[in-house]
């Protein structure tokens, strides 16, 4: 009952179109003043309680070196190394976008990000040597998606942070430590590189059945100047995965890194930013970093209204009491997080739904680092699909298109996306193979 007062609640204020955070304020404050005897002072201390951990400042660093490397010319020298590589290719400058893409979501951990960067110089670049709107703008938008699930990744820092803390139990009684973002971000390496792959193929295939025009095929020279003109940029990469494996920085020092080492290639080295840029990318990172903490803040409120009340442990007693097991869990958490990313967005999503489903994946033996890569490539899908698909919102204004147009354009690339979350889903070792190797599990 209590269960479903609650998100009776939450549905009721989100169908007022009222912001998500504000709603799941208002919901707590709510139901708790009416149906609990929880004193004030207890709300207002797990406002302020609820950010105070070390790895929510990764979020805000990440989103700084991100804005500094979109405002500045790395994605352009990305860009370039990848079509020198392969641009000669059947639909060479679409698996191009591709790989930059990949490349440029493992330097900025956003998915937006990532689609601005690359779109806005790969998309005028494919229809000037004649490849089709649709075409070009399918490729943009699910390459973009390549943000979430390469790390660093903001989303799998917020799954991280909403299911620690707690003490949770697993099928023969033993307690489960919750993931760690380190181990987060090796885990998305291997299924990022399969998904980069995955689409880079349905790009080719296209391309070659539609005998799309291809460009010239750049000499090795060529190739190792583009490589050194972006090397500075591919170099953060191996700054931010190879000091957390190293043990020289915590990810979220990293994170810090990243932003330092982002504003002295861009100010310094490239010289694509002047300092009076700053004060504008620094703004526009901290209105972004304001708006998804104040999401964090209330969603770490809801959560512990969620546990106060005993229902994620009660959900958990339920369902493996009911003889569900962990193939058919699995099913409906894709059919649910799938459902959500059509109204919501991912951080909402994973700030909500993670701290109810976690306790029960646990509890059926599921892996939590498996399980938050399941999570965020639920995520990425639901960026790349409407009515909510931030990620078709951001190509739409590039590519000049409509969303239901520009929805239909993405078609071949989600069927391929969803063939990838089934594989990722019941296949565990996709996940676990290079953290476990590292000796990180």
């Amino acid at each position: 009952m209590s269960a479903a007062i609650i998100f009776g609640m939450l549905i009721a204020l989100m169908l007022t179109g009222m912001p998500i955070s504000i709603a799941l304020g208002l919901t707590v404050l709510t139901f708790m003043f009416t149906f609990t005897q929880v004193p004030i002072e207890a709300v207002a201390l797990k406002l302020f309680t609820g950010i105070e951990r070390f790895e929510i400042m990764a979020i805000p660093f990440f989103i700084l070196a991100g804005n500094f490397l979109t405002h500045g010319g790395v994605a352009r020298r990305m860009i370039e190394f990848a079509r020198t590589m392969i641009g000669h290719w059947a639909g060479g400058l679409g698996i191009a976008a591709t790989m930059a893409a990949a490349l440029f979501s493992a330097v900025s951990g956003s998915s937006p990000a990532t689609v601005v960067a690359i779109g806005s110089i790969m998309l005028p670049a494919m229809l000037s040597v004649g490849y089709p709107r649709r075409f070009s703008a399918g490729i943009i938008v699910t390459g973009g998606a390549l943000g979430n699930l390469i790390p660093p990744s903001i989303i799998m820092v917020i799954y991280a942070v909403s299911t620690s803390g707690a003490i949770y139990f697993g099928p023969d009684g033993q307690k489960v430590s919750s993931a760690s973002v380190g181990q987060l971000f090796m885990a998305g390496m291997v299924p990022g590189m399969i998904l980069a792959f995955m689409l880079s193929f349905t790009t080719w295939y296209r391309a070659w059945k539609n005998d799309y025009p291809r460009i010239p095929k750049a000499t090795w020279n060529e190739r190792w100047r583009a490589f050194l003109d972006s090397a500075w940029g591919i170099s953060l990469i191996v700054l931010v995965l190879g000091g957390i494996y190293a043990g020289w920085f915590t990810p979220t020092e990293a994170a810090a890194m990243s932003a330092v080492y982002a504003f002295i290639i861009e100010i310094f080295i490239y010289k694509d930013m002047k300092l009076r840029d700053v004060p504008k990318v620094l703004l526009a990172s901290a209105n972004m970093s304001a708006m998804i903490l104040y999401i964090v803040t209330n969603a770490v409120l809801f959560s512990f209204l969620m546990t106060s009340e005993q229902i994620p442990q009660t959900m958990a007693a339920w369902i493996t009491g009911s003889g569900i097991n962990w193939i058919t869990f699995l099913l409906l958490v894709n059919l649910l997080l799938l459902l959500a990313g059509n109204v919501m967005e991912p951080s909402s999503i994973v700030l909500i739904m993670a701290p109810i489903l976690y306790p029960i994946a646990v509890k059926l033996g599921i892996d939590p680092v498996h399980f938050g890569i399941i999570i965020v490539v639920n995520m990425e899908i639901g960026m790349c699909h409407p009515p909510v698909g931030l990620n078709l919102f951001v190509a739409s204004g590039i590519a000049k298109m409509g969303m239901t147009e520009l929805s239909i354009a993405v078609l071949p690339w989600l069927a391929t996306l969803l063939v990838f979350l089934v594989l990722v889903t019941y296949i565990p070792e996709l996940s676990l193979w290079l953290p476990r190797m590292l000796g990180m599990l």
